[in-house]
This record gives structure tokens, sequence and C-alpha cells, in this order.
């Protein structure tokens, strides 16, 4: 007798039923709601929304906002977003190069759609974010991975081993800089290389600087906005998420060249029609009113690198290296090779969460990632659940 739930599902496009399920989600889901267990397995910190943003989200379904709005943004917002980035970048922008998403995952989603037709590839520097891949996956393209390697001198790309594999199926490079989990940072000359590689080949670069403003090295990270020309293949993601805490929001923006605009605005049509204007309107208070909290994010982040780092430091079972950016130490430990299993032991004998290093790909098995934006005094009783387990179970 057939299964009908197996029937069901081979009923699905192939690379729909091919899509894995997240090694992060595994984990929150073996944690979720145990007394007293300290969760550094999501990509977000401990401080809610402030009240700032909060309260221009309010204020605009109180006078009514809750219709349809124009599917590229609304006009102030992207204004909005055009003056951010001449004020971080040094150099002008235009509104009509902003187009407001569903979050940064849809702003990829919709970036992939415009370039990658079903068996075409796309190259990304490994360990990596899993939605990356999946995003790929979801529309039949396929992935190449370059392994990331960990020396003295932290995390490092090697060029020539990008280039190798830009073979003629492929059709982009996925540049995630900072990183996402291990913190690589590209340095400028490494960007113009990939950049200069993309136009000699007419590669797609998409660009995730998501976390560029959070920069241990002096300043906002090296970006390809200060070294793009008119003409790029550049398209550049990002997200309200992180900088101004609205993880649960869903807002983002993809930056792209004007003369796609017909075709994202297609794109935004067929997805989700929209943004709410009511995201919207806290969108923009968060843009011009929200330096003090994007400060406040990016001094958290800076002290929880530095608990990490002294916590780990002394241990001759872990190796590792201070990430250049983002918000993530990643970190392997001596004698523990399935990052799955170990992940999940943390939850249960240390109550713990941190997301194992599988989730990124094959290149970061052995491996546990740490979300350290996060009060100083959770942080450090963390660190000393984790040194604790660890001087009882490493080695």
């Amino acid at each position: 007798m057939t299964d009908p739930a197996a029937a069901l599902l081979a009923g699905l496009r192939p690379a729909a039923r091919a899509l894995p399920s997240s090694g992060i989600v595994r984990v929150f889901n073996h944690g979720r709601g145990r007394p007293g267990l300290i969760p550094m397995w999501a990509g977000e910190g401990d401080m809610p929304t402030p009240r700032l943003i909060a309260d221009a989200a309010a204020a605009s379904l109180a006078c009514g906002e809750t219709f349809y709005t124009a599917q590229l943004g609304l006009p102030e917002l992207r204004a909005a977003l055009a003056r951010y980035h001449a004020d971080i970048y040094a150099r002008p922008f235009k509104a009509d190069e902003f187009f407001v998403t569903g979050g940064g995952m849809q702003a990829i989603q919709i970036a992939l759609q415009l370039i990658l037709d079903a068996g075409e590839e796309v190259v990304i520097p490994a360990p990596a974010w899993p939605n990356f891949e999946g995003a790929i996956r979801a529309l039949g393209g396929r992935v190449r991975t370059v392994p990331l390697r960990l020396g003295p001198a932290g995390w490092t790309l090697d060029l020539d081993a990008l280039f190798a594999v830009c073979g003629p199926g492929v059709r982009a490079i996925f540049v995630n800089s900072p990183g996402n989990p291990t913190g690589w940072t590209a340095s400028r000359a490494e960007l113009r290389a990939i950049l200069d590689f993309a136009r000699q080949r007419g590669l797609w670069i998409v660009a995730d600087e998501i976390y560029g403003r959070f920069h241990y090295e002096g300043g906002v990270a090296p970006s390809f906005q200060e070294i793009r020309e008119k003409g790029d293949r550049l398209l550049f993601v990002q997200t309200f998420s992180k900088m101004w805490a609205m993880t649960g929001w869903r807002i983002g923006w993809l930056q792209a060249p004007k003369a796609l605009a017909g075709a994202i605005e297609s794109l935004i049509q067929y997805n989700t029609s929209g943004v709410a204007a009511f995201m919207q309107r806290a969108g923009i208070v968060a843009l011009q009113e929200g330096r003090a909290i994007a400060g406040e994010q990016i001094a958290r982040a800076a002290t929880g690198r530095e608990i990490v780092r002294q916590a780990l430091a002394p241990l001759n079972s872990v190796r590792f290296a201070p990430p250049a950016g983002a918000f993530y130490q990643f970190f392997h430990i001596e004698g523990q090779a399935d990052s799955m299993a170990t992940a999940l032991r943390l939850v249960d004998e240390a109550n713990i969460g941190l997301a194992p290093g599988i989730a990124f790909g094959a290149e970061g098995e052995g491996h546990l990632r740490i979300c350290f934006l996060r009060s100083a005094t959770e942080l450090e009783e963390a660190m000393r659940r984790l040194t604790g387990w660890l001087s009882r179970n490493a080695g």
C-alpha cells in the first residue's frame, strides 16, 4: 500500500525535496523552554527593539497606514537609505538604487531570482551561513564552496582557489564579509581583486555586508561600496535586523543598479507585494534617529568579543582566532569531531545553546559558533559554563 505522505513528497519539485533542515534549528528545538538556558545559537542579540523604533510603527498603525504600499518601498525610506549610505561611505548614493524587502533573507532570494537559472552555479567561501546555499538550491541552482582556512592570522581566503573554481557554469560569487560564522573580513585589496575578476568574466557578485559596522580593526569594514563603478554587476543584500535589534521585524533592502528596478519591482510584487508601511516607518526612524542604538550594539559586541576571547584563550583544547568582524566566535574543540552531538550535549549538560559547525557546511564540522551580542553578565556566566564543561570533556 502506498504511503500517502511519501506520495505527496514525491510530487514536490526535486529542489524543494532536497532542501536540508537547519542544524541550528535542531539545537534550538532541543533546548527550547529549558529553565535557565542561555541561548547563543541564533544570529541575534538579547536587546529588544528600542522604544524609539517601535513607537514609529505604532504611530503608523494608529494613523491608518494599513494599505498596500509602493512595491519598491516608501520614497521616504529609500531616500533615508541613500543618506545613511552616503554618511557611512562618504560618496553619493541615489534613492532609486534601494529596494525595500521582507528582511535580508528576501533580499537574497530576489537577488538570486534576478540572476540565477536552474543548473547554474554560485561560488561561496565556506563555512557560510546555511541560508545562502538553501536559497540557491531552492531555485535549482548549484553551490561550489571554497574553504576558508584558520591560521595564525585568523581566517583567510585563497583567491587563486576561489578563481579556479569559477568555471563556465558559474553565474555569481557570493561574498559575505564580515562573514558569518567565522568573522572573516576581506581586505580592500581582496575585494578589488574579486571585483576585477568578476568584471573580466561577466560574473555577478552578491555582497552580504550586513556586519560591516561590526568591525574590530577600526571603522567600517572594507566594502565593495568603496570601489564599485557604474555598470558593475553588484547586488548588495542588507537588513535592519542586526544594527537596530530588529531581527523579528523582517525588513531589509536590496541595493542594485537602477536599470534593474523594473525586474525587481515585479519580483517583489510576485513574492510579497511589498513591505508593510508601519515597518517601513520604523525603518526610517532607525536610520535617521538610531545612531545611538547602533553605537550601543557595536559596543556590546566589542565587549562580548573580549569576554569570549579571555575565556577561551587559556584552553589548550580550543583553537580559534578572535573575529575581525561580525559578532560570532567560531572555534574548534580537540576531540569533538561531531559538532551536532557536542552542541546537543552542551544543551543537556551545560545549559547553553551554541550553533553546531556542521550547520555551516562540511567545512564547519568540528567547530561551534557563539553569538556574543549579549549582556556582559549573561555572557560571562555562559562562558563559565562552557569552560567548565570543556575542562571535563575536551581533549
